[in-house]
């Protein structure tokens, strides 16, 4: 599952995407505060400011220089702006929902353990509508929906609340309505389940339902499945 990036206000946005225009995204960039407070049609001091706001969040790297100061947005960054991009095409094109195909893998076990603390439990009964059956279905997604994941970023999820007990505290979990499809049918009450912080990277999706979905869709590893996430 992928980590998500933490949010920057509007002022912060725009100053991403001028960095992204000047070349950001593609590698680091020199800029000086009077370049970017022209861009923005600001002062050089807030565009300083809003450089270190952004430093903060994550979604940029910096080095200063003495004639400036070398900037590359992060892959955070990136996944920032690439969620503003996706809501965009939902109001123009019309488009709530992201497709993402790929092949079910066994997981490693944690998704069981995290899913039946109570913690999250309650949360799922309260937000979802439902208990989840303890343990996720695992798919790793072929090239093009690897791609196509970051248009979940554009899609409003569901947010499930990081808490603690006595030992440790759990991160929060961000959670997309999700249809499931693959030849044995069809499974329309299902959630994609994306934690904060996670040991698995891009290419994996993990799903919960109030079923064992294996079962209830007869699926082995290796067999293609058709997520389709829409927004909340």
């Amino acid at each position: 599952m992928q980590e998500q990036t933490a949010s920057v206000g509007p002022d912060e946005l725009a100053t991403l995407k001028q960095l992204a225009l000047l070349g950001a995204v593609d590698g680091p960039v020199t800029v000086t505060c009077a370049t970017l407070a022209d861009r923005l049609d600001a002062s050089n001091q807030t565009a300083s400011r809003r450089l270190q706001r952004l430093e903060e969040a994550g979604v940029v790297e910096r080095e200063l220089l003495g004639d400036g100061q070398r900037v590359v947005l992060t892959d955070a960054g990136e996944r920032t702006l690439r969620g503003e991009y996706e809501q965009y095409r939902r109001i123009f094109e019309r488009s709530a929902a992201v497709e993402l195909t790929g092949r079910v893998t066994s997981g490693m076990g944690e998704g069981r353990h995290y899913i039946s603390l109570p913690g999250y439990m309650e949360q799922f009964v309260d937000r979802l509508g439902y208990e989840p059956f303890p343990g996720t279905l695992n798919v790793e997604l072929d090239a093009e929906s690897v791609e196509a994941r970051a248009r979940m970023d554009g899609l409003d999820p569901v947010r499930i609340d990081g808490w603690e007990d006595d030992e440790r505290t759990y991160g929060p979990a961000f959670c997309w309505p999700a249809t499931v499809s693959a030849a044995g049918g069809e499974f329309e009450s299902a959630h994609v389940i994306a934690p904060e912080r996670t040991h698995h990277g891009a290419d994996q999706l993990e799903v919960i339902a109030p079923e064992k979905l294996r079962e209830t869709l007869d699926l082995d590893d290796d067999e293609e499945v058709t997520v389709s996430v829409t927004a909340r």
